[in-house]
C-alpha cells in the first residue's frame, strides 16, 4: 500500500471508528531485523496538517519498550525528547535498547525512527508491584462532566484541523476551550475531563500506552492562559520540547479522567506545563510534566 493509499484508508478508518484507528496505531509490530536492539515498526494516523501528534509517539514507544519487559513490571516513569516533526504520511521503526534488569526495575531506551533519522527519543523505567509508602494529592472540586458543555462535533481542532468528532477522545473543558479567537483571563492552570469515545479491552498495557497518549493532550494549553492567548492566536508558534510522566496507579482511559494543569514558569521562548491525573473517584493515577517552545511575534515583525 503506497503512502497516499494509506492516508485515504486512515482518513476512512479514523471517521468511522477513531477508537479502533487508535488501537490498530498503538499495535505496533515486530520485526525479524535484529542488532543489538529489539526492533518494531508502525504507523501513524492520517493528519490533514501532516504532521505526528506527539502523543502518538509517545504511546507507541510505551507499546515498544513495555514489549521487552515482562507482564509483572509494568512501566512507572518515562522521560522523552521530541528531536524532529513527524511525517504522517511515512511508517516508523523504533528501536529498545535493554538498558538494565534488576530485582525489581528495569530500565529500557526507546528510539523512534523515520527514515533512518531520529524523532523521538525515550527513556522509561519498569518495576515489579511492591508494597511500600502510599499517599496522594487530593483532587481538586470541580464540576463533573456531565455537567459542562460538550464540544461542538463539527468543529475543527486548530492544530490538527480535524473535526472534534473524528478525534478518539472526548474532552470537557471545565473553564473553555481555547480554540476561539477572544483572549482569555490571565491564569496559569485549568482542568479538562477526558475519555475514549468508546470501552476498550481490559488490556493494562493498552491503557496505559493510551494514558500516555492522553497526557500529551491541551497541557500547553496552561501556558497561554497565563498570558491570555488561544489557539487561535495570531502567528502563534508552539511546539513540544520534552514530556516526563509518571504512571501512579492503574486507570481505565475509558471512563472519565481529569487532567488537572498548571504552568508555573515560561521564559526565552520556553513554557513548563505540569499535569496531575485522576480518576472521577478522585484517585491520582500519574504526573506529567512537559516544556514546549512557544512563541508569539509581535504583529508587526517581519515573518521569520
Amino acid at each position: 500500500m503506497t503512502n497516499s493509499d494509506q492516508s485515504t484508508a486512515g482518513t476512512t478508518e479514523h471517521a468511522s471508528d477513531p477508537v479502533g484507528s487508535l488501537i490498530e496505531v498503538l499495535s505496533i509490530a515486530s520485526s525479524d531485523a535484529r542488532t543489538t536492539e529489539d526492533i518494531f515498526t508502525g504507523d501513524s494516523h492520517a493528519m490533514p496538517l501532516g504532521r505526528i501528534y506527539g502523543g502518538q509517539v509517545l504511546g507507541q514507544s510505551v507499546v515498544a519498550a513495555s514489549r521487552t519487559v515482562s507482564e509483572d513490571r509494568p512501566i512507572h516513569s518515562m522521560h522523552g525528547y521530541f528531536l524532529r516533526p513527524g511525517d504522517s504520511s511515512r511508517g516508523l521503526t523504533f528501536s529498545v535498547d535493554r538498558l538494565r534488569d534488576g530485582r525489581s526495575f528495569s530500565a529500557r531506551r526507546t528510539q523512534a525512527y523515520q527514515e533512518g533519522v531520529p524523532i523521538f527519543s525515550m527513556i522509561a523505567s519498569f518495576q515489579t508491584d511492591d508494597a511500600g509508602l502510599d499517599h496522594a494529592e487530593p483532587m481538586p472540586d470541580v464540576p463533573a462532566p456531565e455537567a459542562l458543555v460538550p464540544q461542538e462535533s463539527d468543529q475543527l481542532h486548530p492544530l490538527s484541523m480535524r473535526s472534534i468528532s473524528e478525534l478518539p477522545v472526548e474532552v470537557r473543558h471545565v473553564p473553555g476551550t481555547l480554540f476561539e479567537s477572544e483572549a482569555v483571563i490571565p491564569e496559569p492552570h485549568q482542568s479538562v475531563w477526558m475519555r475514549l469515545r468508546r470501552p476498550l479491552p481490559a488490556d493494562p498495557l493498552l491503557h496505559r500506552a493510551m494514558l500516555a497518549y492522553l497526557s500529551d493532550m491541551t497541557i500547553q494549553e496552561s501556558i497561554l492562559r497565563a498570558h491570555g492567548l488561544t489557539w487561535r492566536t495570531p502567528r502563534l508558534n508552539v511546539a513540544s520540547l520534552d514530556h516526563a510522566m509518571w504512571w501512579h496507579r492503574p486507570a481505565a482511559v475509558d471512563d472519565w479522567l481529569l487532567y488537572t494543569q498548571d504552568s508555573p514558569s515560561a521564559r526565552g521562548g520556553r513554557g513548563l506545563a505540569t499535569g496531575r491525573i485522576y480518576t472521577r473517584e478522585g484517585e491520582l493515577v500519574a504526573s506529567v510534566a512537559q516544556e514546549i517552545m512557544v512563541r508569539v511575534p509581535p504583529t508587526d515583525a517581519p515573518a521569520a
